[in-house]
């Protein structure tokens, strides 16, 4: 047991431990909590200052840097003319503006006033009756009639095609006047429209995954018939054969006419093969 003095002069460790096993860790802890809690509060408060200053400390480094001098801008001087040298001709004056073209004249008809004049002095001219002018032909030249024209009476009979026809050449065109139609019409979508439905994927280009686009071309004849089929840009694999196929089941066109006649018409139409 501690006697008066000592528990005067010792602290509050050694009386609460008085009695035990200070070697046990808590004895150690407490004895230098003060010691641990005095350098943390040193810590903290070093980096606090040391957070605070560093803003002052990069303003200040940044005031101490040399400023750039700004350069002045020169104002430019306009420097004189070089002096003319006498030795050489002055350049020729530059030749004189056209004169602006005289303005228009206005048309202008003169008025005529009319002279008050007698009966006696005013030339009498007599007017030719109507049945003498039924035979007369008014013109100042001589005037020859075309007496190669076609008879009028041709055309009120029907026969004047014959005149029409004379003038359509005999050959396969690609566009006339009344391109050949379906017998439903829709023009070339409906012609496409028509063969895609009649073509039939080969089996060949199935297994090789074949797909794209044929160019055929055809021609309707003056009747109506599809002749002269052949593919002018195919893939293979049986898709060319089976468009000519397409083509060929086509029904009768109704014929394209050039001037009124039926003439014979090529077409050359895409046909998209994709796979479903």
């Amino acid at each position: 047991m501690m006697d008066n003095a000592q528990i005067s002069k010792a602290s509050l460790n050694d009386i609460i431990f008085e009695g035990r096993n200070k070697a046990y860790g808590a004895y150690v802890l407490r004895r230098l909590y003060q010691r641990h809690v005095t350098r943390a509060l040193i810590i903290a408060t070093s980096i606090f200052l040391l957070l605070i200053s560093f803003p002052l400390i990069s303003a200040y480094l940044k005031a101490r840097q040399p400023k750039e001098e700004k350069k002045n801008l020169q104002e430019n001087v306009l420097m004189d003319a070089p002096p003319l040298d006498d030795t050489k001709p002055p350049p020729p004056p530059p030749p004189p503006e056209a004169p602006p073209p005289p303005p228009p004249k206005l048309s202008t008809v003169k008025f005529t006033p009319p002279v008050v004049k007698k009966d006696e002095e005013v030339k009498k001219q007599e007017v030719p009756d109507q049945e003498e002018l039924k035979e007369k032909t008014v013109a100042t030249v001589t005037v020859q009639g075309n007496t190669n024209a076609p008879d009028l009476t041709e055309l009120a009979s029907g026969e004047g095609d014959k005149v029409v026809e004379a003038v359509v050449e005999n050959k396969v065109y690609t566009y006339v006047e009344q391109m050949p139609e379906l017998p439903g019409g829709g023009g070339n979508a409906a012609i496409v429209a028509a063969i895609q439905k009649a073509s039939k994927y080969p089996p060949l280009a199935l297994r090789n995954q074949v797909e794209g686009r044929i160019f055929v071309s055809f021609t309707v004849n003056a009747q109506g018939e599809v002749s002269d089929v052949k593919v002018v840009k195919g893939l293979g694999s049986g898709l060319d054969e089976e468009t000519i196929r397409a083509v060929k089941t086509l029904p009768r066109f109704n014929p394209g006419k050039q001037n009124g006649r039926a003439v014979s018409v090529s077409f050359t139409v895409p046909i998209t093969f994709k796979i479903q």
